[in-house]
C-alpha cells in the first residue's frame, strides 16, 4: 500500500538526484574548515538569504538555540511570540543553552504588532534584564506569513534602540512564495536568519544560520560548543545545495494543493478550516462536534494516510513534494468515508 504522510514537510524524501550527489560529493573536515561541499553550500546559503556569510548546523531548533547563543549575554531577556517555535517547540533550550529568559508578545495568529514589541523592549534599570534580541517567526507555524512592510517596520524599531532581530525562517522560502517575492527581501530586515533544508526543500538533514561574517564566524565556536561541529559532512551537504537550486520554485506548488485540500475538507458538514491560516503549505481545522482522535488517527492509517493527532483541538496536515494532487483528492475522499460511517 502506498503511504501518504502529511504529518509535516520534514516527511520529505530526497529526491534521486540529491542521493546521487551525496554519493559523489567531495568531502574535506569542515571543523578544519576544508570541506568543499559544505564551504559551497554555506556560500549558495548566504547568497540566497542576501546574508553575507553562513553556518551548516544539524537542525532548525539547532540554529534558532546556536542564534541566541551568538547574540546575546547571559541573563539577557530575548523577545518572541508566544506560540513561536523558539517558545513552544524548543524544549526550553534558550534557558539551558544561552541562558536567557524570553519575554512574549501575542501575535494574531502568528502576524506580530510592531507597537506591542516595541513596548517589551527594557529601559536601563538595574532591576530589568537587557533587551538582547528580538526574534520573529516567517512563514509561521500556525501556517501564515508576515508581509515586509511589518518586517521592516519591526526591524526599524529593533535598529533604533540596538538591537538585532533574527528570524526563524524554517521555512522563509514558503513566505517568499506566499508574498511573491524574493526571500532575500525578507530577510534583509534581520540580522540573523535560519533555514530549513530538510522541510519543503527535501534534504534529508540540516539547515542553515546566515548573517554577517562576524556573525557566523563567532556563532562556529558556538557551533562547537553545542557538539555540531561535523566532519566530512559534505556527503549531508550536497543534498542541502541540490535543495537550493532545484527545490524552492516549486514550494508553492504545495501552497496550491493545500488550498485545494482545505476546499475539500470545508465541503464536508462537521469540519471547519481555519481559512485565515492558509498562507503556506499547512491545513489547519478542527471538528465541530467531538470525535475520538485515536479512532481517526488509526483509520486514517489504516486507509494508507499518516496523520498527527490533535493538538490544542485543532488537526493539521502538510502537504509536501510527495503528496500529489491526486493524494489530495484521495485524502479529501477518506476523510468524507470517516464521516459518513459514524
Amino acid at each position: 500500500m502506498k503511504i501518504i504522510d502529511i504529518r509535516s514537510d520534514t516527511v520529505t524524501l530526497p529526491t534521486p538526484k540529491m542521493r546521487e550527489a551525496m554519493f559523489k560529493a567531495e568531502v574535506g573536515d569542515d571543523v578544519y574548515g576544508d570541506d568543499p561541499t559544505v564551504i559551497e553550500l554555506e556560500r549558495l546559503a548566504a547568497e540566497k538569504v542576501g546574508k553575507e556569510a553562513a553556518i551548516f548546523v544539524p537542525s532548525g531548533t539547532f540554529g534558532n538555540e546556536l542564534a541566541l547563543l551568538t547574540h546575546t549575554l547571559r541573563g539577557d531577556e530575548v523577545i518572541v511570540d508566544d506560540y513561536s517555535h523558539i517558545m513552544i517547540h524548543e524544549a526550553g533550550a534558550s534557558a539551558v543553552i544561552a541562558g536567557v529568559q524570553l519575554r512574549t508578545f501575542r501575535s494574531t495568529n502568528g502576524h506580530p504588532d510592531p507597537d506591542e514589541i516595541e513596548n517589551l523592549i527594557r529601559e536601563k534599570n538595574i532591576h530589568f534584564p537587557r533587551t538582547g534580541l528580538i526574534c520573529l517567526e516567517n512563514a509561521h507555524g500556525m501556517g501564515t506569513v508576515t508581509d515586509v512592510e511589518t518586517m521592516m517596520r519591526i526591524h526599524e524599531i529593533a535598529n533604533s534602540r540596538g538591537i538585532p532581530i533574527h528570524l526563524d525562517g524554517a521555512r522563509i522560502f514558503n513566505a517568499a512564495c506566499a508574498l511573491g517575492v524574493d526571500a532575500k527581501e525578507i530577510a534583509k530586515h534581520t540580522d540573523s536568519v535560519m533555514f530549513c533544508l530538510s522541510k519543503g526543500l527535501a534534504a534529508p538533514i540540516g539547515s542553515m544560520l546566515a548573517g554577517t561574517k562576524e556573525f557566523v564566524e563567532k556563532a562556529r565556536k558556538g557551533r562547537k560548543l553545542m557538539g555540531g561541529g561535523m566532519r566530512q559532512a559534505g556527503i549531508i551537504a550536497a543534498a542541502g545545495i541540490v535543495a537550493l537550486k532545484d527545490m524552492i520554485p516549486r514550494l508553492c506548488e504545495d501552497h496550491e494543493n493545500a488550498r485545494l485540500l482545505a476546499e475539500g475538507l470545508e465541503s464536508l458538514n462537521g469540519i471547519e478550516v481555519f481559512k485565515n491560516r492558509l498562507d503556506i503549505n499547512m491545513v489547519f481545522f478542527r471538528f465541530k462536534n467531538h470525535l475520538n482522535d485515536c479512532d481517526f488517527v488509526s483509520y486514517m492509517l489504516k486507509q494508507g494516510i499518516k496523520i498527527n493527532s490533535v493538538e490544542n483541538g485543532e488537526y493539521r496536515f502538510v502537504t509536501n513534494k510527495d503528496v500529489s494532487r491526486s493524494d489530495v483528492m484521495y485524502v479529501i475522499e477518506r476523510v468524507k468515508t470517516y464521516f459518513n460511517q459514524i
